[in-house]
């Protein structure tokens, strides 16, 4: 999972994404979807660092979701119990893409968690949102996505929304699952909620106006940025 400072402020696990099923091995450092938030670790890792703050990357066991397995949650769950016990009652932030995003979202509800970033997730109209009564959530997702589908991040927002006021989503245009068209405005997102949610950085005021919209305004925000 890596290492980060011996007594930090506060932890960010970082949650790839992977496929919807299979058992082969992760793969880890090698694989495309954990590169893809390579950057992004390195970004908080290093905007952080008079935190002091602490990024771990979770590398699964599986590439796969795998059903009612559900093994890269599981994996977040077991990643959280070990950051309990390395940082006792440090906050933590989940930050995933894609399944790592599905992963996040679940695994909410532990008690060290108070914010949840997910780009790009891949939900269904099946996915729980009770687990993030009293979080902060945020929720990304490109209109030129071809694996995920916006509309699925949105509704399960406004059932979000009804759990936790402090919700909001944004319409990022002219990009796609890859994150790569407008690759700084989605670092900018990323950076500015992480640690504003932490209190390493004021509260971006993009972001704090999108929480304070009621469904649907704050769930349809459009990401600004130089990147169009």
């Amino acid at each position: 999972m890596g290492r980060g400072h011996r007594d930090p402020s506060a932890v960010v696990l970082v949650l790839h994404g992977g496929r919807a099923d299979s058992h082969s091995p992760a793969g880890g450092r090698k694989r495309l979807t954990y590169l893809r938030m390579l950057p992004f670790a390195r970004m908080l890792a290093s905007a952080g660092r008079a935190g002091p703050l602490s990024v771990y990357m979770l590398r699964y066991r599986y590439r796969g979701w795998n059903g009612p397995d559900m093994d890269a949650f599981r994996d977040a769950q077991w990643a959280l119990t070990e950051l309990e016990r390395r940082h006792p009652g440090v906050p933590v932030v989940l930050l995933g893409h894609s399944m790592g995003g599905r992963a996040a979202l679940r695994a909410a509800g532990a008690a060290a968690v108070v914010a949840v970033c997910a780009l790009a997730p891949w939900l269904d109209a099946g996915e729980p949102v009770e687990q993030l009564a009293g979080r902060t959530v945020l929720i990304a997702h490109g209109d030129r996505e071809r694996w995920t589908d916006p509309r699925e991040s949105y509704a399960y927002a406004v059932r979000a929304k009804q759990i936790t006021d402090r919700v909001c989503r944004f319409d990022v245009f002219g990009d796609g699952h890859a994150m790569l068209r407008r690759a700084g405005d989605w670092s900018s997102l990323v950076r500015r909620f992480v640690l504003g949610e932490l209190g390493i950085e004021p509260e971006d005021p993009e972001i704090s106006n999108a929480l304070r919209q009621p469904a649907p305004n704050g769930l349809r925000a459009a990401l600004s940025g130089a990147e169009r």
